[in-house]
């Protein structure tokens, strides 16, 4: 048996139960065989591969607090510190029922390759919480959040573990999480980014991951003779990687015309107003139900459908899996080019290998959604130096930054005989740099 299968069944048989942490290793090494196999006995005598799969420190915790009825709920909370190889962990924080140990894992692991893709000195690392912020008030969250920090606060630092947000949790929570960090700690300093502009938040965070990931996918359209002027565009997801997406697109010259939340979804021909949708979902917080009574042109759609919507991109961002094989077969059919991800994971392997399989330009995730944490990583070199750079520096930054991955993902694909599969070229370029900075370190 070669060692990458003996690896993947060893996670699987290590870590039952947790069927996204294994399709997240089983993804990254079948696409390194081609590198492990030429390397395969030096690694093999290291536990390369064994130590790259198994966090440095895994972290779970019980949250108690007070709702407003004056009921103690408990949640559990969790902080998977996985690779610091290239830096101090980094990744976000996410809360929603869903969160478990293995969805945690899965993300920590997806963390370290598009860090190091980014070429700044981060590590990778994620943490959460199955709680729920949607129907709780404002005290509500802030009770939970500063119990939750109360406990994480043991384990994090600017130079140690730097968390952002993720789903579930915006600049509200992050307010929250600082403000309690900082009063057991305290330190003012840049332990958590996606902070509001008064306390050392940077400019284009909010903005950063949907940005990014138009400045990515037009990188992979303009190489490949493509661009997204006058193309149609398919979103999923209003939350902030799709509302900033859709914004960017727009500014491109393509029309979105679809977004969706957790009960439905939007189709609007005429192209998706994002003011009334930035109105709707970060201030008003409603349903998509809202956009569609305030837009004649708008139909709204229970459930899932957003991939039957003919289009010449499409980019899921909302949650892992979310595009599966027949949404896969129904994009190829109605002649999409491209499909770039916006969240973490969210194409199944089967519908990604049929996407690739059938010649459709494809972003995976780590490489095309690493917008987000490179503009937090902009944010801790802002707070380390005192400094507070313009949206157009942050933003000049992210789109060299993002351009790079690309050349970067698209050189290894085709160093390593795999042109235009940036599945296999994202995960051997990010692999490399992690693999240097372990080999340097010893066996740690």
């Amino acid at each position: 048996m070669s060692y990458v299968d003996e690896v993947i069944d060893l996670i699987v048989k290590e870590n039952p139960d947790e069927p996204e942490f294994h399709q997240a290793v089983k993804e990254v090494l079948e696409s390194l065989r081609v590198v492990i196999e030429a390397n395969e006995d030096q690694y093999r005598k290291d536990a390369l591969l064994e130590r790259l799969v198994n966090p440095e420190r895994q972290l779970k915790f019980r949250v108690p607090w007070v709702d407003d009825e004056g009921q103690v709920q408990v949640n559990t909370g969790y902080r998977v510190q996985f690779n610091s190889a290239i830096g101090p962990y980094k990744g976000g924080l996410r809360f929603h029922p869903s969160v478990n140990v293995g969805i945690i894992k899965f993300l920590g692991f997806e963390q370290i390759f598009k860090n190091s893709l980014t070429g700044l000195p981060i590590g990778g690392g994620k943490g959460g919480s199955n709680f729920d912020p949607k129907g709780k008030s404002d005290r509500e969250i802030m009770a939970f959040c500063q119990s939750f920090m109360t406990e994480l606060c043991k384990y994090i630092g600017a130079d140690t573990d730097v968390p952002a947000g993720d789903i579930g949790v915006g600049g509200r929570e992050i307010g929250y999480l600082y403000g309690q960090y900082k009063r057991i700690r305290g330190l003012s300093e840049g332990v958590l980014t996606g902070k509001g502009l008064s306390f050392g938040g940077s400019l284009a965070r909010t903005e950063a991951t949907g940005y990014g990931l138009l400045y990515f996918a037009d990188a992979m359209l303009r190489a490949n003779g493509e661009s997204f002027e006058g193309k149609t565009v398919v979103v999923s997801g209003a939350g902030n990687v799709a509302i900033y997406a859709i914004e960017k697109a727009i500014q491109l010259g393509a029309k979105p015309v679809t977004c969706s939340d957790s009960t439905g979804w939007i189709y609007d021909p005429e192209g998706i107003d994002v003011e009334l949708l930035k109105e709707i979902k970060e201030v008003k917080r409603a349903r998509l139900t809202e956009y569609a009574a305030a837009r004649d042109s708008a139909e709204y759609h229970e459930g899932r459908g957003v991939w039957s919507i003919k289009c010449d991109v499409a980019l899921p961002c909302a949650t892992q899996n979310e595009l599966h094989l027949e949404d896969a077969k129904m994009l190829v059919e109605n002649g999409t080019i491209a499909v770039a991800e916006g969240a973490n994971m969210p194409t199944t392997l089967e519908a990604t290998n049929y996407l690739i399989d059938n010649g459709i330009l494809f972003a995976p995730g780590k490489a095309s959604n690493a917008g987000g944490v490179a503009t937090s990583a902009l944010e801790m070199s802002q707070n380390s130096q005192r400094l507070s750079w313009t949206f157009e520096e942050v933003d000049a930054k992210l789109k060299d930054i993002m351009e790079n991955i690309f050349a970067n993902a698209d050189r290894a694909a085709k160093e390593y005989g795999f042109e235009k599969n940036y599945v296999v070229g994202a995960n051997i370029a990010g692999f490399e740099k992690v693999v240097d900075a372990m080999n340097a370190q010893g066996i740690v």
